[in-house]
């Protein structure tokens, strides 16, 4: 598992999954009162952040993408 994912990158993966965890569970937003997005915008903001955490993306890797320049 090589890093293939960046600094703007990480940075803009970390806030999504913030955004995205926020949403889902403090908003107050009627459309994450329903268990479908909710749960889901939590999931998807979960992985957001892992792959932030570990600058690792698998699906970068699936598609032989780096937005890493150090790596």
């Amino acid at each position: 598992m090589s890093p293939n994912v960046g600094t703007i990158d990480r940075t803009l993966r970390a806030a999504l999954g913030a955004v995205l965890l926020y949403l889902a569970f403090l908003s107050g937003l009627s459309l994450f009162a329903t268990p479908l997005f909710q749960y889901g915008a939590a999931a998807i903001g979960l992985v957001m952040l892992a792959t932030s955490a570990f600058k690792f993306c698998p699906l970068y890797s699936v598609l032989g993408l780096k937005t890493c320049k150090e790596c």
